[in-house]
């Protein structure tokens, strides 16, 4: 098995699918109603 070379923590693939994921968090979040935005999706979009 070969091995990359790391220059920095965005190189790793959890790092990846965490950052990955955490946008499709932010971007599902921007359809929740209005009434939302200062509570659920403010929480949900800190947490992710």
């Amino acid at each position: 098995m070969a091995y990359q070379e790391l220059k920095s923590h965005r190189d790793l693939k959890v790092y990846q699918l965490a950052y990955k994921l955490a946008m499709e968090i932010f971007n599902e979040s921007k359809v929740f109603p209005k009434e939302e935005k200062y509570s659920l999706t403010d929480q949900i979009r800190r947490s992710s």
